[in-house]
């Protein structure tokens, strides 16, 4: 069973950064997509970025940029996030599933429904 452990929210001011990370147990050879979804109050909970097994990363709208989705092997996943703003704030999660990412723009495509793994969240909160 793959456990998902997420550890790097916090609180910070507009153009702040923070990196989060996610650290994996349980996991096995093979394929797979991992990354963080964010879901900020009121809204769905949508993929920021995502990257796959060969370090192949996607990300979501208007993220690309700002975002970097790295990996440690397959037991770490960690998410550079850098000049933050108020649209930022929400609660992330790390997620994975032991199929490949659906290519460049999966983030763009992907629902919850494709994940099989989820983390508890860690909080984001940016202000002004």
């Amino acid at each position: 069973q793959v456990q998902l452990e997420e550890s790097g929210g916090g609180s910070v001011e507009t153009g702040g950064s923070l990196r989060l990370s996610c650290a994996a147990s349980g996991t096995t050879p093979g394929p797979y997509c991992a990354g963080w979804f964010r879901q900020a109050p009121g809204k769905e909970r949508e993929a920021a970025a995502l990257i796959d097994r060969d370090g192949s990363p996607s990300y979501g709208d208007d993220l690309h940029g700002r975002f970097t989705i790295s990996q440690d092997g397959i037991k770490t996943v960690y998410l550079q996030m850098n000049n933050l703003n108020l649209e930022d704030t929400a609660m992330y999660y790390c997620a994975a599933d032991p199929t490949p990412c659906r290519g460049a723009h999966a983030a763009l495509i992907v629902t919850t429904e494709d994940f099989q793994y989820w983390g508890q969240g860690t909080q984001v909160t940016v202000s002004s």
